[in-house]
């Protein structure tokens, strides 16, 4: 049962006032629809009545009004509010702070670090309907790509647009954290997050490591750390006098500083040494993070522009069906 109807654009309704010429045009119309004959006698005429062919004629032009108020109607769009549903929200705002030096080019994830870590990152954050996320790139120094939204096809058109190279290179884990932090530490959610990705050792930058944690712990931030790389070696970026050339090297990670960061804050450290095993962290990840909900109700808004234009569409075929079958034969 619907119950406060409101209308999504309701200027449209003033058209309908259009309908009062339309019905006195037709009213002052029949008054000249009536011929005049000159009989001697209507005797033979006085018992005779209006048939159901004369009544019939005003029941079409009936039509016509109705199905034109109806299609204005649905052009107004109305909608109602009575109805109350019930959601589950996280509550949670999330920050993930992505490494973007030259050596997460390297090719030991497909096709390398860097998009393996975003293409995983924009299927997380697609799975988060109702978390507020954003996104902070580092290297040499460090940036706000993007603030907290709920508009995630925003957070995710500037994933894409993510490169190596942005900014002055290097590995200044410090100033990423730190930067993830200021971005959440006035958040009012229930839950406030970190996730932090790195394939290097912090070497940049004015914040250590360690001091961004504490102020993390400080806020109520928990930070999950991710050491991004395979063990042993990898194919990496190297500049050479014949320009960019790709090289194995070794891959250090310091891994005890993504600990420490992770158990001050009581977060964890994750190693993800290819494709699959990063998507796994993220998938616990968001395992972890739904154990904080909150459940409340809010009014939603429904279209009940459907049910006027089903109307308006059975009645004009109803207006078409009696006009072709009762008035085929008047001109």
């Amino acid at each position: 049962m619907m119950s406060n109807i409101t209308f999504a654009t309701p200027g449209l309704l003033y058209l309908l006032f259009f309908l009062v010429p339309m019905i006195g045009w037709y009213i002052w119309k029949e008054r000249d629809a009536f011929a005049n004959i000159q009989v001697s006698s209507i005797k033979a005429l006085e018992n005779e009545g209006l048939t159901f062919r004369h009544l019939l004629r005003h029941f079409v032009f009936a039509l016509r009004v109705l199905v034109i108020a109806l299609v204005i109607l649905v052009l107004s769009r109305p909608q109602s509010t009575n109805r109350w549903q019930n959601v589950t929200t996280e509550g949670i705002d999330i920050m993930i702070a992505l490494d973007i030096s030259s050596s997460m080019l390297a090719q030991d994830l497909r096709p390398n670090r860097l998009e393996a870590s975003k293409d995983v990152a924009i299927e997380f954050v697609s799975g988060r309907e109702t978390d507020r996320m954003g996104l902070v790139v580092y290297s040499g120094e460090s940036f706000t790509q993007c603030p907290l939204t709920s508009d995630h096809a925003v957070l995710i058109n500037l994933f894409k647009d993510i490169e190596s190279g942005m900014i002055e290179d290097g590995t200044a884990i410090g100033m990423g954290l730190a930067n993830a932090v200021n971005r959440l530490k006035d958040s009012k959610a229930m839950s406030k997050v970190i996730i932090l990705l790195t394939d290097g050792v912090n070497n940049r930058g004015a914040i250590a490591p360690l001091t961004a944690a504490e102020i993390a712990r400080t806020f109520g931030i928990r930070v999950y750390t991710i050491g991004v790389g395979t063990r042993g070696m990898a194919p990496a970026p190297v500049q050479t006098p014949f320009g960019t050339r790709y090289q194995n090297v070794k891959v250090e990670i310091d891994e005890e500083t993504l600990k420490q960061i992770a158990d001050a804050t009581e977060g964890r450290y994750f190693r993800a040494t290819d494709n699959e095993k990063l998507r796994e962290i993220y998938l616990e990840i968001d395992q972890m993070e739904k154990s904080k909900i909150d459940v409340k109700e809010y009014s939603k808004k429904e279209e009940e522009y459907m049910r006027f234009g089903l109307l308006a569409t059975i009645l004009f075929m109803l207006e078409i069906l009696v006009r072709y079958l009762f008035f085929r034969n008047i001109p």
